[in-house]
Parts: structure tokens; C-alpha cells; sequence
């Protein structure tokens, strides 16, 4: 059996749609060689991938111009971190607007959403839905707490005495500005709830989910992402994962880049300053937390106590 003929050097390795393969001279039987995936109607896949996602959905927006990418998949687009069974999904979410046909096709679920010019935008050449549309629209796919957890990675914006500023995607107080303007969309009692959870600072999803677990118990002091420790002359020395000024207590979250060298040599210098300057530090693993709610906030309670809380003297 012959070979199949090299493809074209631009549509080796990536999907590509029919028209951009007939433009390149390839004919309808090189088309239907053995090499070729057929995903939907009218696209190629060469080979098995793997292919970057936004690989995988230029050739629908190419056969779909008035399309846009939206819900998880623009989520994924953005560089947001969603649970596994979204991220891994192998369906593709587009959008169109009300009294257009929704997109109907394999390997994509169909979307009808009224957009306004500003809730789209591009990313790596593809129409995506903008940042908070994107929110909005996920909220009938997530939980609260996931919810909770894509909005930290939205708003997240620091500046600290170490390292670059961290800019927000879009600032707290614009994402509420815009959920606030959209009183008519499903879901939307959802988002706000949620907002109200919100926190500015937050370096990773699981900190998210770390702070959640306390604040769902009524008796601890709140803890806020990225409280710095200050020295007596007010000079941050210490950044927090979460902290407690009230009790000077702070939380700190293990993940698995604490476990090389250079980062647990950083590690100790960081235990010995924030005890140097009287906060009492509590270590939260992965293991802590797989082991649920009830595990971590005993041990976060054995923090407190150590720093003088106790259960009579409850945060308003």
C-alpha cells in the first residue's frame, strides 16, 4: 500500500478545514487517506495530536465566523484552572447569537448567548467571550465553591517586596460592576453569591479551597490570602498564603514545589522569621486536606489557641 503524500507545511500537525485543504491544491482522495482523522464535517485531523486547544477550534470558528468560543473551553483559553472534568472535556463549547442556528455539530456543545462588543475579545487569533462573560457563563457548570475558585484567579493582584507585581485579570470591583449590570441572566443570584466569597491576592486554587473550609465554620476568625508579617518598624519580612492579623496566625499550603531543596531551604527561613516575629505558623498539606474539612480545621484551630484564641472570643 502506497503512503499518503506529505501535507502542505502549513496544515502539518494541526486540524484543518476542508477549504483550507482544497486552497493548498490537496484533492478529495488525498483527503480520505488513512492518516487523516474526521472529527466534524469538513475538518481533517492529521494524526492523533496531542493538539494545543486552541489548534483544536480554529477550524470550527473558520467554518463558523459568527461563532465565538465560550463557557469552559474560553475558560481553558484564558489560561484559567478548572476542575478535571471540564479541562479534559472533549467537547467544544461555541456561541452564537439568539435567532441564529445553534452550532450544531460533533465534538461540539452549541450555545445561544446575546452578546454585547465588549464581553468578546481574541486569544491566540480565535473570538473568545471576555473574562467575566466567561464567569458568568460558567456558573451553571460549576459548583459554588468552584465558582468561588475561578473568580480568585480572575481578580488575583498583589504587590509584594519580592518579585514582579501581579496584575488582575479584571479587577474585583469590575467584575462586580458587570454582574451587577446583568440582573437578567440565568444564574446570576449564583455569581453573586459567589462574589461575596471573592478574595483579592490568591496565588492557587487550592488556598481557594483552603480558606473556603474555614470560612464555612462560624466559630474561626476569617483568614485573608497574602497578609504580610511585619517587622516593628512596619516592614513586611513575611507574605502569608493566608493570615489572621487579630491572632497572628497564619496558614501556610504545601504543595508539591515545596518539596525540593531550594525550596525548603526558603521554607525554613520563612518558619524561623515568622516565629522570630511572634505569629504562629500552621502547615496545611495535601494530605490534610484530602482528609476534609474536619482535619484541617482542628489543626487550624490548634494554631489559634496557641495564639491566644479560643472559642468564647468569636470574629463578629
Amino acid at each position: 500500500m502506497r503512503s499518503p503524500s506529505p501535507l502542505p507545511s502549513s496544515l502539518q500537525g494541526v486540524p484543518f478545514t476542508l477549504q483550507a485543504a482544497e486552497s493548498c491544491g490537496l484533492g478529495r482522495g488525498r483527503l480520505r487517506a488513512s492518516d487523516l482523522r474526521i472529527p466534524s464535517r469538513s475538518i481533517r485531523v492529521p494524526g492523533s495530536g496531542p493538539f494545543r486547544l486552541a489548534e483544536r477550534c480554529r477550524p470550527y470558528v473558520e467554518l463558523m465566523p459568527d461563532a465565538v468560543i465560550s463557557h469552559s473551553t474560553a475558560a481553558r483559553l484564558h489560561g484559567l484552572v478548572l476542575p478535571r472534568r471540564l479541562f479534559e472535556e472533549r467537547v467544544l463549547h461555541l456561541s452564537r447569537r439568539p435567532g441564529q442556528g445553534v452550532p450544531r455539530r460533533r465534538n461540539v456543545a452549541g450555545h445561544r448567548l446575546d452578546l454585547e462588543e465588549q464581553e468578546k475579545t481574541w486569544v491566540q487569533g480565535i473570538p473568545v467571550t471576555a473574562l467575566a462573560r466567561t464567569w458568568l457563563d460558567c456558573a451553571g457548570m460549576l459548583s459554588r465553591d468552584e465558582l468561588i475558585v475561578m473568580g480568585d484567579q480572575i481578580v488575583s493582584e498583589h504587590r509584594r517586596s519580592f518579585g514582579p507585581p501581579r496584575v488582575a485579570l479584571v479587577p474585583l470591583v469590575h467584575l462586580r460592576e458587570y454582574i451587577d449590570a446583568k440582573a437578567r441572566s440565568a444564574h446570576i443570584r449564583k455569581c453573586r453569591e459567589a462574589l461575596e466569597l471573592v478574595r483579592v491576592g490568591v496565588d492557587s486554587p487550592p488556598e481557594t479551597l483552603l480558606r473556603l473550609m474555614l470560612q464555612d465554620d462560624p466559630e474561626l476568625p476569617e483568614f485573608l490570602p497574602n497578609v504580610a508579617v511585619c517587622d516593628a518598624a512596619g516592614h513586611p519580612q513575611v507574605w502569608t498564603d493566608l493570615g489572621c492579623r487579630e491572632f497572628r496566625t497564619c496558614l501556610e499550603y504545601e504543595g508539591g514545589h515545596h518539596l525540593t531543596p531550594e525550596q525548603q531551604a526558603r521554607d525554613h527561613y520563612r518558619d524561623l522569621k515568622t516565629a522570630e516575629l511572634g505569629w504562629v505558623q500552621v502547615k496545611i498539606s495535601k494530605i490534610d486536606v484530602a482528609r476534609g474539612p474536619g482535619c484541617v480545621r482542628a489543626k487550624v484551630r490548634r494554631g489559634l489557641v496557641l495564639a491566644g484564641w479560643s472559642r468564647l472570643r468569636r470574629s463578629p
